[in-house]
């Protein structure tokens, strides 16, 4: 099965969750500084080979969904969880997926090795789910233990649970059954899911103790980088200049081998500066032909891949242009939202903004435009 075949994640939480205690529902609560179901999410958002992010949300949350990233499409959940799975599979029918995930919203602690696990799987077998065979010795039992069940090929079942999208829409429509996963919808269909290995830190939080051990494994897998970037370009002849992608009328051009954008050049240098790998130059040097005049959005956008590549994700960018004039201002919100659309960001992770030099220096002398910009990376 191709690599390009389309993904579509459904990430549940309609539930309750009421044994996790907490004013509002476990999905929702604040987990190191963001609601839990956003840690849920983002691992799905980061993998390339995912093209949508659906959250099956509770009519009661409905206020709370502006909480999530604009990308995300919101679909209102059912009486149980089969029915919301039924709304989340006809809500994206028009968008022809090849594959869906199937994960819970309680689970946020899915690191980018099972995910990709688990889509080979179901690439390759059509269906696949991941788990983890159980260790401990069972008992059945009421208040006494009355009978031990073999643990032999007994497994504790994980999401996210990944199905080729006609198969688990025709089960979900002739199955009728009371399911806790979708994999017994499947099985009850007739059809065969393949098991991937499970990770023992991709737990589900239930109960108000599991908040801390998902911070603890959180905490451990994050690593944070920072970078810091700066360039300047100076005024030439022209009526018209372009700043973190946004083109300006005005009396001067800025020069440069590339479009000559300050503010794109200083965000990608902090990007490759976080990375630790080096600089616009050393990638795209102006000693190369093919890139006199290039748009620097082809800079900006090759350094986010390589930090994808390097298993790092953009958290946030702030950028700072130097100049007296054209005035950033009144261009600042079309600034961000281009430079939001071309990292693959929310507009309320990117900060560009302006100030002057007094009349100081070169940019005082309006000879040209300086920027410095900033960028944090938080690992995948």
């Amino acid at each position: 099965m191709s690599n390009k075949a389309k993904i579509i994640a459904v990430v549940l939480a309609a539930g309750r969750g009421t044994r996790a205690g907490g004013p509002i529902s476990k999905q929702w609560q604040p987990l190191l500084g963001k609601p839990l179901i956003a840690w849920t999410i983002e691992p799905f958002l980061a993998n390339p080979l995912v093209s949508q992010v659906v959250v099956v949300h509770h009519l009661d949350d409905k206020n709370l969904l502006s909480k999530l990233p604009t990308k995300i499409l919101c679909v209102a959940g059912g009486a149980n969880r089969n029915d919301s799975v039924r709304r989340a599979l006809a809500a994206i029918k028009t968008l022809a997926p090849d594959f869906v995930l199937i994960h819970d919203a309680a689970r946020p602690c899915l690191d980018q090795s099972l995910l990709s696990k688990c889509i080979a799987a179901m690439l390759a077998d059509g269906a696949s789910a991941p788990a983890v065979a159980v260790q401990d010795t069972l008992w059945r039992s009421t208040d006494q233990v009355f009978d031990t069940i073999n643990r032999a090929n007994v497994f504790r079942a994980q999401t996210p649970q990944c199905f080729a999208y006609a198969l688990i829409q025709s089960a979900h429509k002739s199955v009728q059954i009371t399911a806790t996963d979708d994999v017994q919808i499947v099985q009850a269909a007739g059809h065969v899911v393949t098991i991937v290995a499970g990770n023992e830190d991709n737990i589900k939080v239930t109960l108000p103790g599991d908040f801390a051990r998902a911070k603890q494994i959180l905490r451990g897998r994050m690593k944070i980088r920072v970078g810091n970037g700066f360039d300047v370009h100076q005024f030439g002849t022209g009526s018209a200049l372009t700043l973190c992608g946004v083109t300006l009328p005005y009396k001067s051009r800025l020069i440069g081998h590339s479009d000559a954008d300050v503010g794109m050049h200083a965000v990608t240098d902090a990007i490759y500066g976080a990375l630790a790998r080096g600089d616009i130059g050393q990638h795209f040097p102006s000693s190369d032909p093919q890139w006199k005049g290039a748009a620097s959005d082809i800079f900006l956008k090759h350094s986010i891949a390589l930090a994808r590549d390097m298993g790092f994700r953009v958290e946030n960018v702030d950028c700072t242009l130097i100049c007296e004039f054209p005035k950033i201002g009144p261009h600042a919100q079309s600034m961000r939202v281009q430079m939001a659309e071309i990292m693959g960001l929310d507009v309320d992770q990117v900060s560009i903004k302006a100030t002057t030099s007094e009349t100081l220096g070169f940019t005082g002398r309006e000879e040209g435009i300086a920027a410095m910009a900033s960028a944090s990376l938080v690992s995948l």
